[in-house]
């Protein structure tokens, strides 16, 4: 492969991160780099490993450290194919649970079939690349693509936070200073940056582009536990989403007996709560029978943690010089365990923007536009579920599937992320959007309050973050 075309940029001295040199002063030299990546998550890791392979200089800054917990347990089978594309899926599967489908309960609307579960097989989606994926600890699996990135060739420091980002005269990122834990600082001279710092959103923050979804809004209250029943045989490790009159509820199985549990509810029913985190949790999941039969000999082996309103959007997503992935750009909802996934796709895509990006300055906005162009494709389909997984329709048709000219197929492929590139799936998915319509006409009176039911919670509030300060 040919070497990257150096920079002026690449002239500056570039000081090793142990020296005192790091430390700011008026006569430290910028680190010259030709990639900055902020943010060591699942998407910074793997931008940092794609763009360190076609060989560019690449640095990976992450504002803490490899193991921490993070929420996005349960992986899709869309993950697998850049998981082995970057050489890590055997290590992952060493970490995972074996996830081959995901399960709904049947609650609430009186027309179940009989069955307690609908089980949607990733094996039965339209051209399956992968008809299985794993659910994960994140702290080891972020830890192993942190450590990739590093092994591939990037520098990928911990315990380093960027603060902020100087603009030169024609747009474009110049300078940014970061600070080690210790509290010494340096500057860093980057052609390009990768906007990879999650819920942070760096470049959202700094430029004022972050904004609240107008469209959904949810809060969440979630631990772990062991001792909770596995569901029989090969169904063992798929996930449970099980909805309730507030939200909905997720039991993601994990190795050595652990069980992700949570609630992603209405900002309205958290705000219930009263600093009783474990109380407000507990009486919240034993609420429903099913989780409750499940829970029996259940043991809480983590803290409990509580999130609200992380629905965004950015309102852009590139600029001259850098680009945004995954939940930088943004976040809606976990409950079709999306947000991993997103983010190492469009960090994938964002790594060959930019490497063609300093090959071929000129090509520059048209692979910016294509990249928007697709992300916001395949955002708006999962987005399309998540407004409407909680209303009396979506639960109506999920608890009767039907494979009429296989839309249940599609149905199962978009659980699997296959949202993007396949044009039988997304045509399909077309197909189901007007089988909802005609069921919101049937199920009138029920459908025009669950739609009212969304709209107010859109537009309400909750506080008491425990895991990210700042959101809008």
């Amino acid at each position: 492969m040919t070497d990257p075309t150096p920079s002026a940029a690449d002239l500056v001295a570039s000081p090793s991160p142990s020296t005192p040199s790091d430390s700011a002063s008026p006569a430290a030299p910028a680190l010259a780099v030709d990639v900055l990546v902020i943010g060591g998550g699942p998407a910074g890791s793997t931008a940092a490993t794609f763009l360190a392979r076609k060989g560019w200089k690449v640095l990976l800054l992450e504002k803490g450290s490899h193991p921490r917990f993070h929420i996005g347990e349960s992986l899709l089978p869309m993950n697998l194919p850049i998981l082995e594309r970057l050489g890590v899926l055997e290590q992952v599967k060493a970490i995972g649970t074996y996830k081959p489908g995901a399960e709904f309960p049947i609650v609430g609307d009186g027309t179940g079939n009989g069955l307690d579960y609908n089980t949607f097989r990733f094996d039965r989606a339209l051209d399956p690349q992968f008809g299985y994926a794993y659910q994960v600890k994140r702290e080891e699996y972020d830890q192993i693509l942190f450590n990739h990135a590093r092994a591939s060739g990037a520098d990928a420091r911990e315990r380093v936070k960027v603060e902020k980002m100087e603009f030169g005269a024609d747009g474009r990122p110049s300078l940014a200073h970061a600070r080690n834990d210790d509290g010494s600082t340096f500057t860093v001279q980057p052609r390009y940056v990768v906007d990879a710092s999650g819920r942070d959103t760096f470049f959202g923050s700094q430029l004022k582009l972050k904004r609240k979804n107008d469209k959904h809004q949810s809060a969440a209250i979630f631990s772990h536990f062991t001792g909770v029943e596995r569901r029989p045989g090969e169904d063992s490790g798929n996930i449970t989403v099980q909805r309730f009159d507030h939200g909905w509820m997720w039991l993601i199985p994990l190795q050595h007996d652990v069980m992700s549990i949570g609630a992603v509810c209405f900002p309205e029913y958290l705000k219930q709560r009263r600093g009783e985190s474990e109380q407000f949790l507990m009486k919240t999941l034993l609420g429903e029978h099913q989780v409750a039969a499940r829970m029996n000999d259940a043991q809480r082996v983590g803290p409990v943690h509580v999130t609200g309103n992380y629905s965004y959007t950015c309102s852009r997503m590139t600029g001259p010089g850098w680009v945004m992935v995954g939940d930088a750009y943004a976040f809606v909802d976990p409950v079709f365990s999306s947000g991993v996934y997103l983010g190492m796709n469009s960090a994938e895509q964002a790594a060959d923007v930019v490497d063609g990006a300093l090959r071929e300055p000129g090509r520059e906005a048209a692979l910016q536009a294509a990249m928007v162009k697709r992300l916001k494709r395949g955002l708006k389909h999962f987005q399309w579920f998540i407004y409407r997984f909680t209303t009396p329709v979506m639960q109506h048709l999920f608890n009767n599937p039907r494979n009429i000219w296989q839309v249940e197929q599609a149905v199962i492929s978009m659980l699997a992320g296959d949202v993007f590139d396949n044009p039988q799936v997304l045509k399909r998915l077309r197909i189901f959007r007007m089988i909802y319509a005609f069921t919101s006409l049937q199920l009138a009176p029920r459908a025009l309050r669950g739609w009212l039911r969304r709209r107010r919670a859109a537009n309400d509030n909750f506080s008491g973050d425990t895991l990210q300060a700042g959101n809008p």
